[in-house]
């Protein structure tokens, strides 16, 4: 079992997905800062313990009731992460650290164009808005992301896999048009507007002021091919499911699903502006230790 510190000052991980020092610096002054005029008991668990639960969480894939005993216990673990989805702290973290992100890009911290896809997801058994896609053949529930030029997460909306691209494209493009007054232009595939419907295309110029490009794929290119701006969308959706648990959708609510979501990128967003490596590595920890190895070797 891990014997690492797990309070806020901790210097080190105890798990590939827990905090560095670096990451904790970052996201630390966007943590709601608890009033003390409003009362309460002394809190036991800090905030960097909660957010280790949780990546470790998110990451690993496990159930909540499994989490490891050097962590915050699960009920405590969950209820921190559902309190922080109710008042909105995840939104709040999520937003910031997407303007430093493209900050440090040296990108307007505000995006101007951005793209759109869905994703179909196979689900656990029970759980709300739960379908069939009768086109990817997948029970479930199906992702629709707005993101900007970047890859990184503007809206997401998370319905029932049996919701079509065009329907869920309404709902997501009317909450990126509340949230982000810059943007006017949406780069789509042919599956938000074909010879069948092709209203989302006059409905977001009309209603929502925002023009969606259809980037087409040409009939005589046989195989896998990248298609402009459409591929940096399937790259997040990639970045999601290296997180087992988005490689399926294990959540009840479709609210948590969001959530969830947001915290991956979250952790995704850390990692850059830490400049942390973005795979799983214990190669500097084993130099260490055979470092200690050859010195104690030495000193017999």
């Amino acid at each position: 079992m891990c014997q690492c510190d797990n309070s806020e000052t901790a210097s080190g991980p105890c798990y590939p997905s827990s905090l560095t020092d670096e990451m904790w610096e970052i996201i630390q002054p966007l943590l709601p800062v608890r009033d003390p005029r409003k009362g309460g008991g002394v809190r036991k668990y800090g905030d960097r313990l909660v957010l280790d639960s949780v990546f470790y969480v998110l990451r690993s894939g496990c159930q909540w009731r499994m989490l490891p005993r050097d962590l915050m216990p699960w009920d405590a673990a969950h209820r921190w992460f559902t309190k922080w989805r109710w008042d909105g702290t995840w939104d709040r973290i999520h937003d910031e650290l997407r303007r430093q992100t493209r900050g440090a890009a040296g990108r307007d911290p505000e995006p101007s164009a951005a793209v759109i896809d869905a994703q179909s997801i196979k689900t656990s058994e029970g759980g709300e808005a739960r379908g069939f896609d009768a086109g990817k053949r997948t029970t479930g529930r199906k992702r629709h992301m707005i993101v900007d030029t970047m890859g990184l997460l503007l809206v997401v909306v998370v319905t029932s896999a049996s919701v079509q691209d065009r329907a869920g494209g309404r709902a997501v493009l009317a909450r990126l048009a509340s949230g982000f007054r810059t943007i006017s232009l949406v780069w789509a595939d042919g599956g938000y507007a074909n010879s069948v419907d092709s209203t989302l295309l006059s409905w977001a110029r009309d209603a929502l002021n925002i023009v969606v490009e259809i980037v087409k794929r040409t009939d005589d290119v046989k195989g896998f091919k990248v298609l402009p701006r459409r591929w940096v969308v399937e790259r997040s959706f990639g970045w999601l499911v290296r997180n087992r648990r988005l490689a399926r959708d294990y959540e009840r609510l479709t609210a948590t699903s969001e959530a969830v979501i947001k915290v991956a990128m979250i952790r995704l967003m850390l990692v850059r502006l830490a400049g942390q490596p973005s795979r799983w590595s214990h190669e500097s920890r084993r130099n260490t230790a055979r470092a200690k190895t050859a010195e104690d070797l030495i000193a017999a």
